[in-house]
C-alpha cells in the first residue's frame, strides 16, 4: 500500500511548510494547491470558489453570499457536487504512489488508506509571526492577525465536523501533533523525516 501523509494544521502553524519540504525530503508527491486545480477541471467552477468551499466551511459559506432560497439551493447543490468530486480525486491522489497531502479533510476521507496523520500547531505569537512574514498579511495589525487566524480555524473546525464525528485538533486522532512554537521549521524536517519512515517501516 501506498504511503500516504496527510498534514491537518492551524492557520499560521507553518503546516503547509512541514508538507512541502517533507515531501521534498521524502521524495513523495506534494498535494495542496494543486488539489484545487483537478477540482477546477472536474467542476468547472473558478479557483476562489472552490478553495471557500473544498476546505474553509461549506453550509456557511452558502448561507453567507446567498441573497435567497433558491440561490442558497443552487450553492447547496454545487457545494456538494464539489465535495463529491473532491473525495473521487484525493482517492485517486492516493492510489497513484507515496504522498503528501495539506488539508482537505484527507485524514478522515482516506482512512482506508491507512495514512499518517499529522497535526500542526503553534501558540497565537508565533502564529502572528508567521502571518506578518508572508507578503499579502504584512499590512495587518496583530489583533486583525489573530482575528483572521482564529476565523479560519472556526471555518476549518465546521468543515471537518461535516465530514467527521472526530475533533479536529485533538491529539488522540492523529498519529503525530507538532508544536512549531518558536522553532524555524527548516530545522525539524530531517529529524521528522527520519520518525515518518520508522512510522512506515514499523510493521516490517
Amino acid at each position: 500500500m501506498n504511503k500516504i501523509i496527510t498534514i491537518s494544521r492551524e492557520f499560521g502553524s507553518g503546516g503547509r511548510e512541514i508538507g512541502k519540504r517533507l515531501a521534498e525530503k521524502l521524495n513523495f508527491a506534494y498535494y495542496d494547491s494543486e488539489i484545487i486545480n483537478l477540482l477546477t477541471k472536474e467542476t468547472g467552477k473558478t479557483e476562489e470558489y472552490i478553495e471557500n468551499i473544498s476546505e474553509n466551511g461549506i453550509y456557511p459559506y452558502a448561507f453567507q453570499f446567498a441573497k435567497s432560497f433558491s440561490m442558497y439551493s443552487k450553492i447547496q447543490k454545487d457545494q456538494t457536487k464539489i465535495l463529491v468530486a473532491q473525495q473521487k480525486i484525493l482517492k485517486q491522489i492516493a492510489e497513484k504512489g507515496n504522498c503528501v497531502i495539506v488539508g482537505r479533510g484527507a485524514d478522515v476521507i482516506l482512512k482506508s488508506y491507512n495514512p499518517m496523520n499529522i497535526f500542526v500547531y503553534a501558540n497565537t505569537e508565533s502564529k502572528i509571526m508567521r502571518c506578518k512574514n508572508k507578503r499579502n498579511d504584512e499590512l495587518l495589525t496583530d489583533n486583525e492577525l489573530e482575528k483572521k487566524i482564529k476565523d479560519i480555524d472556526k471555518e476549518r473546525i465546521e468543515y471537518h465536523n461535516i465530514i467527521s464525528n472526530l475533533d479536529w485538533g485533538k491529539k488522540e486522532n492523529y498519529h503525530l501533533c507538532i508544536n512549531t512554537s518558536n522553532l524555524n521549521i527548516k530545522d525539524i524536517i530531517s529529524p521528522l523525516a527520519k520518525y515518518i519512515e520508522k512510522y512506515f517501516g514499523r510493521d516490517k
